[in-house]
């Protein structure tokens, strides 16, 4: 059983990763959160090193991998910033997305939400989306919004 969640403020909690989709999500939940009075956090979860034979060689990899973490997010903040006049709630892990996700939503009672995007794509919505929204649904202790991944600005500037 999932324990009350006191909200204070909506907080928009969107997954940094590569897919070309995540700016949709971002630019959702930062138009959202302007217009609600929330918040925006990301989440930017660095997968283990699978090179693991040179102890230096995977700690040189994990640094490099932490300072590439540090940079997207970064990037990302400034346009959640420019978007809602403050910066992004931050949240950095390392270890498995899925596993790191919802250890976060369980333990982080401030997250409202969590905004993902659909891949436009014949193989499905992506990874995440698909888990999220299949067996893994009602154990989540907040609600998902699902935005296409080919929406437009204009179009978020309409539905938000």
């Amino acid at each position: 059983m999932v324990e009350s969640r006191e909200i204070h403020e909506r907080v928009f909690l969107v997954v940094v990763d590569d897919s070309e989709e995540m700016s949709v999500a971002l630019r959702f939940a930062a138009k959202r959160a302007k217009h609600s009075g929330g918040r925006v956090a990301l989440l930017y979860v660095i997968e283990p090193a699978e090179f693991q034979h040179w102890m230096f060689v995977g700690t040189l990899m994990q640094e490099e991998a932490r300072e590439q973490a540090e940079h997207k997010v970064g990037e990302y903040s400034s346009a959640v910033n420019d978007v809602t006049g403050q910066l992004p709630i931050v949240y950095i892990r390392e270890g498995n997305l899925q596993n790191q996700l919802m250890k976060l939503l369980m333990e982080e009672p401030l997250i409202s939400l969590l905004v993902l995007a659909a891949a436009d794509s014949q193989e499905g919505p992506g990874p995440l989306v698909s888990s999220l929204t299949g067996d893994m649904v009602g154990g989540l202790p907040v609600p998902i919004t699902v935005v296409p991944g080919t929406l437009t600005s204009e179009d978020l500037d309409r539905i938000t």
